[in-house]
């Protein structure tokens, strides 16, 4: 059970309540301050946020610069040479949207039956990214030009492997960069960019769609129609794929979900519209396809692996065709759901045999387990327990002559799973991933020692308690408040996702009725397994009560003579016509002391990460943060002096150094060259501001500078002396010099990404 805290209402100006109510009459409060406590606190971003034609979407010529020019010129000459192009796709909902939009944008200019194909990896079969049999199988069928979408930027050996197919590639993506510059003839990937920039959050079908876009606006007189009329696949991919919806993300959602309202009246994409149809959503709202057509098209990659389907059952404009594909897709995502509560239920009943005293990371490992859930119940397991969880595929075939464990990893709270698992690379086939999820494999017989070593190493970076888990309660309601004015209200702030999350509304001392179980029906009437509670839920505001529901639980766990606090999300029901609420947790009114106020002296958070944007009058009283941490803990002192003087604290921050690390290594070494030379001494304070690194990493510098012959002399203010007498770049101390300021750099990386919510909950914590 969660720790809950409740955030308290902030002091919101009266001149930003007065502008909030020119958007909503009904509970104009409650908006202004779920906006105020985002972030949202002047007129241009509120505006912006709240008005989606007030925003200006940036272009891709204006974001990518020479790449995108490159990438257009090369799809020129693929178009005016008729050549064969492939496009190389991802198997999850963002990677089947960006493939369709690339399928769907460059039909114009490529005939479908013999110019364009797409490819797809097998989910069980295949990694994600590029693969040498793939290539060869493209390069046998005379392609010469591939474009890959949201994936493909550290596929760097199989780059290779295409020149010399003689392929060319063009990298649509947004996920890690590269080490080194790849061998290709551009890459369209946001994280070159800065961290505030406003297409920097772009997810992989997003930077698909900007590519398209630049095509039509280089070439307006051969496309028949606008590249907007792709936007309700972009809003699918970008909702799916849990991307901050910030800048051209957020307006890039918001005008997607207008065009995806319409399919159901007005169908242009006959397979959307059976998705609507069968998960009983309108379409016009983001949980309609978090909850409904994202799931289901994750779905098919999951259950068969093959995901190729998918790109026909969101482009084809046969009604026939996408029917009997709709229903495919639903027959894939009801299994899913069995197949995820199944292998839950067996992951809990094998974590009753761990010690959790012991237990900093859960691993676990079982030959029936399905590889494509794994992701899915990790998570579940992950939050509920609060530690990062492993779970793994014990599959009985080889690949290069090893038995291999494969599956999925998930992390909570400030829990760096990346490093987690980077600390013990030696043990792993392969991984990848970011903080907070990743994918691996692992020799079937390493996992014991894996499991071990994992835990020993959270040990020593985290302690030996876990943190508790934690739920951020937005708003606390009366059961009177709900329906549709609060409703109608909250979903101005949507889309909701990364760094705008639902709102969570606490209802106390309420009481529960009409309270029934069910297990629910596929589209054919057949029973699955997987259950669904409903009732109505009370209070002394509203005695009749409102509808609600709560999935995979039992009527059981709602007693109807009993007195509750429950945090709620608010939601309408399209195929009841209804609104009602979901429970997201539930606690007896004597567990009460469980959960606690966040007082009112919690520090406002502003978020300048990478900005130019002077904040000096954003607040009377203003601390800012202007140097990037490299741990939680660097984090936490910052928030903590914000909270100690009960003033607003402004994250001003940037990445300190985007040099390539042996660039950074050079830059040290000129400095001690240059020092030995003219007998200058130097503090460590100007080493650290001059090469923007930790005291940590630059005394491991000083001692690499004394491995390699130069003498280091003194302490806060130092002097060398000498010079190096051994090569300079393949000694190990060297690379271990090289390795920390690469460690730095990822930390810092993440610190300029991490959402503001996370930043506020953690730093709320301590």
């Amino acid at each position: 059970m969660s720790h809950w805290q409740i955030l308290s209402q902030p002091d919101v100006p009266d001149w930003f309540l007065t502008e909030v109510e020119a958007y909503c009459s009904h509970y104009p409060q409650y908006v202004a301050q779920l906006l105020w406590q985002r972030g949202i606190d002047n007129l241009e971003r509120l505006q912006q946020f709240l008005d989606v034609e007030s925003y200006r979407p940036t272009s891709g010529f204006t974001g990518f610069g020479q790449q995108m020019d490159l990438a257009v010129k090369r799809c020129q000459e693929a178009w005016e040479n008729q050549e064969k192009v492939a496009i190389w796709g991802d198997f999850d909902a963002d990677g089947v949207t960006a493939t369709s939009v690339l399928w769907e944008g460059l039909q114009p200019f490529f005939s479908t039956s013999d110019s364009l194909s797409y490819y797809i990896p097998n989910r069980l079969t295949e990694s994600h990214g590029l693969n040498e049999t793939g290539l060869r199988k493209l390069a046998a069928e005379g392609v010469k030009l591939v474009i890959t979408c949201d994936t493909g930027s550290t596929n760097l050996a199989e780059m290779e492997v295409a020149q010399n197919l003689g392929i060319d590639i063009i990298v649509t993506d947004h996920h890690t960069l590269p080490e080194d510059n790849p061998n290709v003839v551009a890459i369209l990937n946001p994280k070159y960019l800065v961290a505030s920039h406003p297409l920097y959050h772009l997810s992989g079908v997003a930077v698909a769609y900007k590519f398209i876009e630049a095509l039509y606006e280089t070439f307006p007189d051969i496309p028949e129609q606008p590249a907007e009329i792709l936007l309700d696949l972009v809003a699918i991919g970008l909702i799916a794929d849990l991307v901050e919806l910030q800048g051209d993300c957020r307006y890039l959602a918001q005008k997607g979900i207008q065009k995806l309202a319409q399919q159901l009246n007005h169908p242009t994409r006959p397979g959307i519209a059976q998705l609507l149809r069968l998960c009983k959503r309108n379409g016009d709202r983001p949980m309609d396809i978090a909850f409904g057509i994202g799931p289901r098209i994750n779905a098919i990659s999951r259950i068969q692996g093959d995901a190729t389907f998918a790109v026909e059952l969101l482009t084809s404009k046969e009604e026939t065709v996408c029917k009997k594909l709709a229903q495919k897709t639903e027959i894939a995502n009801t299994r899913r759901k069995e197949l995820q509560r199944d292998v839950e239920r067996a992951v809990k009943q094998r974590i009753e045999t761990l010690d959790l005293s012991t237990t900093g990371v859960i691993v676990l490992a079982d030959s029936q387990w399905q590889a494509g859930v794994l992701g899915l119940v990790a998570g579940q397991i992950a939050q509920e327990y609060a530690r990062p969880t492993i779970l793994l595929n014990l599959d009985q075939s080889s690949e290069e002559n090893l038995t291999l464990a494969r599956g999925s990893a998930r992390s909570v709270e400030k829990i760096d799973l990346y490093q987690l698992l980077r600390s013990q690379q030696h043990l792993l086939h392969r991984f990848g991933g970011h903080p907070f999820a990743a994918g691996l494999s692992i020799k079937a017989e390493n996992l014991s020692i894996f499991t071990e070593a994992i835990n020993q190493q959270f040990r020593q970076q985290y302690g030996n308690t876990t943190p508790e888990p934690s739920l951020s309660i937005d708003l606390t309601l009366t059961v009177a408040e709900l329906g549709q004015d609060l409703f109608q209200s909250l979903k101005l702030l949507e889309p909701y996702g990364m760094g705008n999350p639902l709102p969570r509304l606490l209802i106390q001392n309420c009481w529960f009725k009409n309270v029934g179980n069910k297990n629910i029906k596929d589209y054919t009437g057949k029973m699955i397994r997987y259950i669904r509670t409903t009732f109505k839920v009370c209070d002394e505001t509203k005695p009749e009560g409102f509808p609600g529901m709560w999935w995979g639980h039992y009527k059981d766990e709602l007693p109807e003579n009993q007195y509750f606090d429950t945090v709620v999300e608010l939601d309408f029901n399209a195929y009841q016509k209804e609104y009602e609420v979901r429970i997201v947790e539930v606690k007896a009114v004597q567990q009460q002391d469980s959960y606690s106020v966040i007082e009112n002296e919690t520090p406002l958070l502003l978020d300048y990460r990478g900005k130019k944007t002077s904040v000096a009058e954003t607040q009377d009283s203003v601390l800012i943060l202007d140097h990037c941490p490299r741990t939680w803990e660097e984090m936490n002192q910052g928030l903590q002096e914000g909270m100690k003087n009960n003033c607003a604290i402004a994250l001003t921050y940037s990445l300190p150094n985007p040099l390539p690390a042996e660039e950074i290594w050079k830059q040290f070494l000129g400095i001690a060259k240059y020092l030995s030379r003219t007998r200058q001494t130097v503090s460590c304070e100007q080493l650290q501001n001059k090469l923007r690194l930790s005291p940590r990493t630059i005394e491991l510098g000083l001692n690499t500078l004394n491995h390699l012959g130069f003498e280091i002399e003194g302490g806060d203010t130092i002097q060398i002396t000498g010079s190096a007498k051994i090569d300079l770049l393949n000694t190990e101390a060297v690379q271990s010099f090289l390795a920390a300021i690469q460690e730095e750099q990822f930390r810092c990386q993440y610190f300029t990404e991490v959402p503001l919510e996370m930043i506020r909950e953690e730093g709320l914590s301590h």
